[in-house]
C-alpha cells in the first residue's frame, strides 16, 4: 500500500468526472454485448483510457478545471430534469407554473380553484387553475 501510495504522490487521483468516463465505458461494452456490434467495443476503450490517463496525470490544475466544468454540466442538466419534473408532475401539496413574462418557476398550493397568481420577480399576473 506505500508503494501504491508513493506512486500516486503528486498525481491527480479519482473524482467525478473519470466516474463518469468509467460509467460510460461500461455503458457502451453492456451495449455492445447486447446488440453485438463489435466495433462498439473500440469506441467503449477511449472514454476508459482517457479516465486512467486523467487518474494519473501530474497535469492538477487541468484536470481541476476539467472536473469543474463537468460539474457545471451536469448540474445544469440535473437542475433542468428537476425543474422538468416539478413543472409536469409538481408534489402531493404543490404545483408548480412557469411566468409567461420572465419563466421564472412558480409554486402554489394545489385544490385552490381558479387563482391570480403574482409573479414575485416580475409582478405578472395570470390566472391558473390548481
Amino acid at each position: 500500500m506505500n508503494r501504491f501510495r508513493n506512486f500516486m504522490y503528486g498525481r491527480y487521483g479519482f473524482d467525478q468526472f473519470t466516474r463518469a468516463l468509467i460509467i460510460c465505458s461500461l455503458v457502451l461494452s453492456v451495449m455492445m454485448n447486447l446488440t453485438r456490434i463489435s466495433w462498439l467495443i473500440l469506441i467503449a476503450y477511449v472514454p476508459f483510457i482517457y479516465a486512467l490517463y486523467r487518474t494519473f496525470s501530474k497535469d492538477i490544475q487541468r484536470r481541476t478545471h476539467e472536473n469543474m466544468a463537468y460539474m457545471r454540466f451536469s448540474g445544469n442538466l440535473r437542475n433542468r430534469f428537476v425543474h422538468l419534473k416539478l413543472y409536469l408532475v409538481g408534489t402531493k401539496s404543490h404545483k408548480y407554473y412557469k411566468c409567461s413574462k420572465c419563466k421564472q418557476l412558480i409554486r402554489v398550493p394545489r385544490n385552490k380553484g381558479r387563482i391570480a397568481i403574482t409573479c414575485p420577480k416580475c409582478r405578472n399576473e395570470f390566472i391558473r387553475r390548481t
